[in-house]
């Protein structure tokens, strides 16, 4: 039991440790993309030198961030099936399908229109040259798409039927996979923060040009294109993550609880604006969840419902136990977790008896199977827990992690409100308010904790489930040692962390290079 413990903790360790890598460098990714595009346009329709100069600036940075992603990527999906081959041959049918339209047809119009955006500006012309950018752009974007619908399905499983023949879930509507709404949520509100990364990446490069007064008209030119970027990207980021705490109370109301530390829930439930969790509160315990808290009344209520303030949401304890409140406070009970528990195992047993009536080729006795196992497979992974609290998440990292992510998206909006005013109205207080160029360059770390908190609380907020309530992590792990996991854990450390320093040093002596030419002359 210590050595499968083993595993699956160093297995998660290992996944997590190379999509915080790889997400390190694809929002970047998509965000520069789409600067770039725009400020090649305008220098498609200016002829400007100086806008083709500025465009060829920023796309070098794209193209650096673009191969680093690539092979952090690559690595990332190869381990679903070194580490997770049991998950791989269960849903192989439904998670595999996104993955090869993405490496079939995304991954191949990047790969094709990318050598054209670097290696064409003087073989082609500057329409085509404009055709290819943005369809590297729309192809970065398309890929994004299927990795999150992938990702999206294992939240919320739609479209999908448990063959008990074959013992594992096959695909039975393409459509319903694709067009969930925890999977268009998703997709919108990862890309549009990709967007705002950009954008403040743009903004901060470009606000130390200020302060060493390199090229300034090139550096306000990029404000103005960043930060307009990084506004919209924050504003559709904070309205569709409206739209995915939507979608995580209706199917993950476990990981909603977790992320506001919500134990006992209430109709008219107030939200936390701020709050330190109480270390010692557990579930089921008279400990109280918070030392000190900040609270919105009946902002929970309002963000699952808007038009019912005084919905009802539940908390952890509430789910475990299966217990709900109506408005004038009479209590309901629901499926507990125990109940679940039960349920899975009743739905495990099913499949076992469906087994050895099939090799007995008794169809009487498979089909009493099969109806057993249809009415409890919502619950099939339950059925792994020994105790209901086994179903919570980690509380406090999907609390802080959710709570970063808001409180940092609201300063980098205040932020990029006030450095678009000083780019549009008052230049020159931008150009020589040093103190307010080291925010905008401090702001480049803020968005990637921001960009970085978010997909802790997606990824761990639905802990234990590798997909949710029918798989747990423990039951989809591969049959390996806990010493080659371990040992590829490092390696990897070693490796991404390399990679990572070498991208920096590159991008940084990419950014000394441009400030200290000159784009500002007549001739440009």
């Amino acid at each position: 039991m210590d050595d499968l413990t083993g595993v699956v903790d160093w297995s998660r360790a290992q996944f997590a440790l190379t999509a915080a890598y790889h997400w390190l460098f694809v929002p970047l990714t998509l965000g520069l993309g789409l600067i770039v595009a725009i400020m090649e346009t305008i220098y498609y329709r200016t002829k400007s030198v100086r806008w083709l100069n500025i465009t060829k600036f920023w796309m070098t940075l794209f193209g650096i961030n673009f191969a680093i992603g690539v092979a952090t990527g690559i690595i990332l999906e190869f381990e679903f099936g070194t580490n997770w081959s049991n998950y791989s041959w269960f849903v192989g049918d439904i998670f595999g399908a996104p993955l090869a339209i993405e490496g079939i047809f995304a991954f191949f119009m990047e790969a094709t229109f990318i050598a054209v955006m670097f290696f064409g500006w003087k073989k082609v012309s500057r329409g085509f040259h404009l055709a290819s950018t943005w369809l590297t752009v729309i192809g970065a974007t398309i890929s994004a798409l299927w990795i999150l619908v992938a990702n999206a399905w294992m939240q919320y499983p739609a479209g999908m039927e448990f063959d008990p023949v074959q013992m594992r879930n096959v695909m039975a509507n393409f459509w319903a996979v694709i067009f969930s709404p925890m999977a268009v949520n998703k997709f919108l509100h990862t890309v549009t923060s990709a967007w705002a990364l950009g954008g403040i990446f743009v903004v901060g490069v470009s606000a130390w040009l200020l302060l060493r007064k390199r090229n300034v008209d090139v550096a306000i030119d990029s404000i103005k294109i960043g930060g307009i970027t990084a506004l919209a990207g924050l504003i559709l980021t904070m309205g569709t993550g409206h739209g995915s705490a939507v979608e995580v109370a209706k199917y993950q109301p476990m990981k909603l609880a977790a992320m506001e530390g919500l134990y006992d829930g209430s109709c008219g439930q107030s939200i936390v604006a701020f709050g330190i969790l109480n270390p010692a509160k557990k579930p089921g315990n008279d400990e109280k969840p918070f030392l000190m808290e900040i609270s919105i009344p009946k902002g929970l209520s309002m963000l699952v419902d808007f038009r019912n303030p005084d919905n009802f949401v539940p908390g952890i304890n509430d789910l475990i136990l299966g217990r709900e409140l109506s408005i004038d406070g009479q209590e309901f009970h629901s499926v507990s977790y125990a109940e679940r528990i039960d349920r899975g195992r009743t739905a495990q047993n099913a499949l076992r008896e469906f087994g050895v009536a099939h090799a007995a080729g008794d169809t009487a006795a498979m089909a009493a199977a099969d109806a057993v196992l249809k009415a409890n497979y919502d619950s099939f992974g339950f059925g792994y827990f020994d105790d209901p609290t086994e179903a919570v998440p980690p509380v406090g990292l999907t609390f802080y992690a959710f709570h970063i992510m808001v409180l940092g998206g609201g300063l980098l909006l205040l932020v990029v409100l006030i450095s678009l005013w000083g780019a549009y109205r008052r230049r020159d207080w931008l150009e020589d308010c040093r103190w307010w160029q080291w925010v905008l360059m401090l702001m480049i770390p803020v968005v990637y904790i921001c960009s970085q908190s978010g997909w802790v609380v997606a990824e761990v907020g639905r802990q234990p489930w590798i997909i949710q309530d029918i798989m747990p992590t423990k039951a989809a792990i591969s049959s390996v040692s806990v010493a080659s996991v371990q040992l590829t854990f490092w390696l990897f450390a070693i490796v991404f962390t390399a990679l990572l320093a070498a991208e920096i040093s590159i991008m940084v002596k990419q950014i000394k290079k441009w400030s200290k030419a000159d784009y500002q002359s007549p001739n440009n």
